[in-house]
């Protein structure tokens, strides 16, 4: 059986999936609001990552978060207290999407080649669950292809009106299927999770299709 994508994303009521976790994660176009996300971190939000986290065998990511990630999760292993996260991160392998030439010095990591179909096949046949974390430049190349498995979007209660968004204009039409969206965190944030669900199909609201 074939491995799983997973797209996980951290998003607002609007849609906005740029820079949650701090103010210099990406302020390109001038984006103010660079770790929106941390007001609302939780003891139950944090168990429920962590055991995303837990579960894949590999690590998929942009250029831009891959670079954050390499500079920061190292250095967690050397702390007082073992950190899971860096532990997992440490473990699995890690693949980056770049046109450009990017230093790989974070152990385990490697470039994906220029054909994104072929290379994600590749991913798909040597992993069970490979999860691409944030990254939304490189999520919106997989959700316009459809070369992915689950989109798990994290969406918190606070409006931005600007920023890159999960499906931005121009985005590939497409049906998701609703897979599961039974967790709440304590401050509110809720985990949805989608499944592809073919093209879009339209109709009309008349009686006749509400089936009155």
């Amino acid at each position: 059986m074939a491995g799983r994508i997973v797209i996980d994303i951290f998003t607002t009521l609007d849609g906005v999936a740029q820079a949650p976790g701090g103010p210099e994660e990406d302020p390109s176009d001038g984006f103010p609001f660079g770790g929106w996300q941390a007001p609302f971190a939780d003891h139950s939000g944090g168990e429920q990552i962590i055991a995303g986290i837990q579960a894949m065998d590999a690590l998929l990511l942009g250029r831009r978060t891959y670079d954050i990630f390499a500079a920061y999760w190292p250095g967690q292993l050397d702390q007082e207290h073992d950190n899971v996260i860096a532990a997992v991160f440490d473990r699995i392998p890690k693949y980056v999407a770049s046109r450009g030439t990017p230093t790989l010095d974070w152990v385990g990591s490697t470039q994906l080649g220029p054909d994104l179909e072929t290379e994600i096949g590749m991913l798909r046949d040597r992993h069970e669950n490979v999860h691409v974390i944030g990254s939304i430049d490189f999520a919106h190349s997989l959700l316009d292809a459809g070369l992915f498995d689950e989109l798990n979007l994290w969406v918190y209660p606070v409006v931005l009106g600007r920023g890159k968004r999960v499906f931005p204009e121009g985005s590939a039409p497409q049906t998701l299927r609703l897979v599961e969206s039974a967790f709440t965190s304590e401050t509110g944030a809720v985990r949805l999770r989608y499944a592809p669900a073919g093209p879009v199909r339209t109709g009309d609201m008349g009686a006749e299709d509400r089936g009155m």
